[in-house]
């Protein structure tokens, strides 16, 4: 990156979200958790307290002492990456960045009380500028979101998951409970790629990172649009058996899978939810108290039923197929009902109306079936 005169401003110019919510790209499912959350009156208070007892302090010495901390000084192009991006998504508080040596392309937001940003040297050395300048973004758009004391409370449990195994059903609700936060964090991992995208503001470039870190650095063997070609075969292909172990393989993971997320974020970049943030019309953070935690997730579960509508994949087929097929007895059983019992247009025992007309059952049937898969649907 390029810097003129004036500072600490990039020769492409982008545009900034002056005190845009995190809502803005949250995915439903990860902005529902968030909302709820911080609705609780003193929730981060009550885990800050116990931050005694978390790994914080340890990893804070741990990169403080073995890694290398980002500045003017020291990788400073990543140093401007950072602050172009809190500035960008208008965060006040710069939070420190590491990169610690390790060949492994990775990258994370951990801490409670601060998050500190951390990479690695496999991931410096894969991207280019533009590819990591979507990361950096993406990691800040997870210090903006709060996501860093959550994922700190995981890696707790986790951790204790693994302390308890010894004793019988010792590890059975810890169990569902980091099961619960992998799906959420999974949903996170979805909202931070928005947030890299709205920083670097280049969808190819974002591809690109996605790609790499799936394939190695080996840009000229492979092509964004087969790369995505994968995603929507790994989604519609295969039978109920697959289904299954799709769901068994993402179970154990932090992150969806890449694929899916190169997918998922194309997808978000050519909605208009995305256009109108870039066009400066976003919720607001001096609005976050005033948000709905039933709004919240009224939205999260309607995704979830426009998910399983719209899936390829077998299993979400079949279950939308069962949803739509409960839908349709219901408005038969209903509409049966009606013609029996009386209802619009037909008398008590079920004949025709005075008038003569007898078509009152019919049309309220048809628009009783209609009705009720589309409940069954959204459902």
């Amino acid at each position: 990156m390029t810097e003129n005169d004036q500072g600490n401003v990039p020769s492409r110019q982008r545009k900034r979200f002056p005190g845009i919510s995190s809502r803005a790209y949250e995915h439903p499912a990860d902005r529902s958790a968030l909302v709820a959350l911080r609705k609780l009156s003193g929730f981060d208070t009550a885990f800050k307290a116990l931050s005694g007892l978390l790994p914080e302090r340890s990893l804070r010495l741990l990169y403080l002492s073995d890694s290398v901390r980002v500045s003017d000084a020291q990788f400073s192009h990543l140093n401007d990456m950072l602050r172009d991006a809190c500035y960008i998504l208008d965060l006040e508080k710069v939070p420190p960045m590491y990169v610690t040596q390790d060949p492994k392309p990775n990258a994370m937001c951990i801490g409670l009380d601060e998050p500190i940003i951390v990479v690695t040297t496999g991931l410096v050395e894969l991207l280019d500028e533009e590819e990591m300048r979507a990361v950096v973004g993406h990691e800040v758009g997870h210090a903006l979101s709060g996501h860093a004391v959550y994922r700190t409370v995981l890696l707790f449990l986790t951790n204790l998951a693994l302390k308890i195994a010894w004793i019988p059903l010792g590890t059975v609700a810890i169990t569902a409970i980091v099961t619960a936060l992998r799906e959420w964090f999974r949903k996170s991992e979805l909202s931070a790629d928005r947030a890299g995208l709205l920083v670097g503001q280049d969808v190819r470039a974002s591809m690109r990172g996605l790609m790499k870190i799936a394939g190695g650095n080996h840009l000229h063997e492979m092509n964004v649009d087969a790369f995505l070609a994968q995603a929507d075969e790994y989604e519609k292909s295969g039978d109920l058996r697959d289904s299954v172990l799709k769901i068994l393989n993402v179970l154990p993971r932090s992150h969806p899978f890449t694929t899916v997320r190169a997918s998922e974020l194309k997808k978000w970049s050519e909605s208009r939810d995305f256009q109108r943030i870039m066009d400066g019309h976003y919720p607001k953070r001096s609005e976050d108290k005033d948000t709905s935690v039933t709004d919240s997730f009224r939205e999260s579960a309607n995704h979830y039923a426009d998910t399983v509508r719209t899936s390829k994949d077998p299993l979400m087929k079949l279950v939308g197929d069962i949803a739509g097929g409960a839908g349709d007895l219901a408005g038969d059983l209903g509409g049966r009902l009606r013609n029996r019992f009386g209802g619009p247009g037909q008398k008590a025992d079920g004949g025709p109306a005075q008038d003569g007309k007898g078509t009152g059952g019919e049309a309220g049937n048809g628009t009783a079936g209609d009705g009720a898969g589309h409940g069954q649907s959204e459902g």
